[in-house]
């Protein structure tokens, strides 16, 4: 399966589009994982739904549900729109319907206030028929009647195509279904008498006693009543899969799912699954795709150190993987699959931009710009698709040169469009990845951004490991095999821009950084924070009296390290002419090793920066320095030749730090 075959949305995403596929063409009673996709906000989780839906849709059941931040989405409400979706015919099949749910749902509504269990065997199956002739004749059936009270929580995937959301909408009609009524509700009610969940075995007393958990019982009797209703779906879902022509596997899309009421879901159906299997009955036909912006915490710390799962990445997901990785069937951890979303690469953000020509032409002149795009973002989704709206705004710098430089070094303080207010790029961005930070939170944060190890960040500069936390709860730093626990490159670069309108906390953060390091005795680190500083003369004298001693491999490294660093530089000006500023050439044009070295400083400082260089122009500057360092005399000056070599026709080193 290739990305093209489900639009934008799958890019990067290709293994978890074929593993949801897999998990749906298995017969009804195998074992399925409940995969979470893993990522910080603007990774693509809600478009990955979304590409889902659109290939798959056509052809099998399916129900997305957005459990929204501060939407209290109770649980029989989420399994009454899930079943309502779920019923969607298909040509191909017979229609699926909840029999055993809609009877939980119903008899546990409204409060039967009975006086004893012969009344309220009495009043429960009155209620039923009443609710069933109210139901029809108000919403055409009695799930219909959950849209009214929840439908707030389907809403649509963000960047839904229209394919998706025409079957979305389909899923959602309205339309006359008619409750099994009569000897269907006994056959159902017996499966309530007999559940052990229930303590009576008369089936009306049953039913009666769920409705007493719910409107006279404790937290425990109301947690039991959950239990039984997802447990209640799950059947239905079994034995709907069982006839002839009937659907065997079902899909289940649950947005967001790491709100309040989003881990509650997961936990009443991980939990409903697990005890039906550990009984020794078939695995529900249940292909559950989940997405979350934050570190669930049932796992454990956030550093996942105690939880069995190591996260997997989307282009090596499948079955075959769920099962060589998962931890033994006697825990309810066996039933996860998490997968962390990855950034875009360079050849994907170009596809992106490819297709996005079709409905805005006018981003055609920035085609030639998307490695920029890539190093600026660091190829997060939603970012890469906010600078591009960004872009389009561009009228009057569409052609390459220093104007359209000029107007990309202020790219973050442009306007794009959220909903129908007009936001710099810079504050849009943010608030997105950083919901739910107040302003001195992301005050605090900005000074750490200083930082390129966050942790040092945060305890050089007084806030603590509580801010490091929430940070890698929400998956916004590097994940497990980073040299340095560090920002997302998208998320450090906005900071640094906001910090850098704040000059007395920018060097501030510096200084108290840089003095941490000269205790520590890290020279590079402390030249890196000199530099962010702006004092080039003593950052060179020390490159310089470190070219003779060290081997020319590991001066090189040291020159990525240290140029590197942040730059508050003036936005006035393109790469060459900030270069000139930084840099001048020699009274009489001479050359010597402080000048080679200095002109190699200020390049690379710029270089590395694709707000201060977007076409990297300087790239032949730096090729050119180097060819000139290889005349100072040293014997291992090849390695200095390949350096140049490799500016000039630009390719990503080893070793580079600076995620360019």
């Amino acid at each position: 399966m290739t990305d093209a075959a489900v639009g934008a949305g799958a890019l990067g995403r290709r293994g978890i589009v074929s593993l949801a596929g897999e998990a749906l063409r298995r017969p009804p009673q195998e074992e399925r994982p409940v995969t979470v996709l893993l990522g910080p906000r603007g990774s693509g989780a809600s478009e990955t739904h979304s590409a889902l839906m659109e290939l798959y849709g056509p052809t099998y059941p399916f129900a997305y549900l957005r459990f929204a931040p501060g939407q209290a989405l109770l649980p029989r409400y989420a399994l009454g729109l899930l079943a309502r979706q779920l019923e969607r015919r298909l040509p191909q099949y017979r229609r699926m319907s909840f029999p055993l749910l809609t009877l939980g749902l119903l008899a546990s509504d409204e409060d039967l206030s009975m006086t004893s269990l012969e009344e309220g065997r009495r009043s429960i199956q009155q209620r039923l028929r009443d609710f069933q002739q109210q139901a029809e004749s108000r919403h055409g059936d009695y799930l219909a009647a959950f849209f009214e009270v929840a439908g707030g929580a389907i809403g649509a995937p963000e960047g839904a195509s229209t394919a998706a959301l025409a079957l979305l909408k389909d899923a959602l009609r309205h339309g006359r279904r008619r409750l099994p009524g009569g000897n269907r509700f006994g056959q159902a009610a017996h499966w309530y008498g007999a559940h052990q969940l229930t303590r009576a075995q008369d089936r009306w007393e049953a039913l009666t006693e769920l409705n007493s958990w719910r409107h006279q019982g404790h937290e425990e009797d109301r947690e039991r009543l959950d239990r039984i209703l997802f447990s209640a779906f799950l059947e239905d879902l079994r034995r709907g899969a069982a006839p002839s022509f009937s659907p065997r596997s079902f899909l289940l899309l649950l947005d967001q799912a790491d709100t309040r009421y989003g881990r509650r879901f997961l936990d009443l159906l991980l939990h409903a699954r697990h005890d039906t299997v550990m009984a020794n009955r078939p695995c529900d036909p249940l292909t559950v795709v989940a997405s979350c912006n934050r570190w669930l915490p049932r796992w454990g710390p956030a550093s996942g150190e105690q939880w069995p799962w190591q996260l997997r990445v989307p282009d090596g997901a499948s079955l075959e993987d769920w099962r060589a990785h998962r931890p033994p069937r006697d825990s309810e951890d066996t039933w996860w699959y998490p997968v962390r979303l990855r950034d875009l690469q360079p050849e994907e953000v170009h596809t992106l931009v490819e297709r996005q020509l079709h409905t805005h032409p006018g981003l055609s002149p920035f085609t030639r710009l998307t490695p920029f795009i890539h190093r600026l973002t660091g190829g997060l989704p939603k970012g890469v698709s906010q600078v591009l709206q960004a872009l389009q705004h561009a009228d009057g710098e569409r052609t390459p040169g220093p104007a359209q430089e000029r107007w990309l070094r202020t790219l973050p303080d442009r306007t794009v469009l959220v909903g129908e207010v007009q936001r710099t790029l810079a504050d849009a961005a943010l608030d997105s990845l950083l919901e739910g930070f107040d302003d001195r939170e992301r005050d605090r944060l900005a000074e750490c951004a200083a930082a390129p190890d966050l942790y040092v960040g945060t305890q050089v500069l007084g806030y603590g490991e509580a801010l490091f936390t929430q940070l890698r709860i929400r998956r916004l730093i590097d994940g497990p095999g980073a040299f340095t626990p560090s920002l997302h490159p998208w998320l450090r670069r906005l900071l640094l821009w906001k910090l850098a309108a704040r000059p007395s906390d920018w060097e501030a953060a510096h200084d108290l950084l840089a003095e941490h390091a000269r205790e520590a005795g890290r020279t590079t680190d402390r030249m890196y924070h000199l530099l962010a500083t702006g004092r080039l003369e003593e950052v060179t004298d020390h490159l310089l009296s470190r070219f003779d001693t060290l081997p020319a491999t590991s001066w090189i490294s040291e020159l990525e390290k240290v140029t590197a660093a942040p730059n508050r530089l003036a936005s006035v000006g393109g790469p060459l002419e900030l270069l000139a500023t930084l840099a001048p050439p020699e009274p009489g044009g001479a050359v010597t090793g402080r000048s080679v070295v200095r002109g190699l400083v200020a390049a690379r400082w710029l270089w590395s920066d694709p707000l201060a260089d977007p076409g990297m122009r300087l790239g032949h500057v730096l090729a050119d320095g180097f060819i000139q360092l290889s005349r100072l005399g040293r014997s291992d000056n090849v390695a200095l030749l390949n350096e140049s070599e490799r500016y000039l026709h630009w390719r990503p080193s080893q070793t580079t730090t600076d995620g360019s």
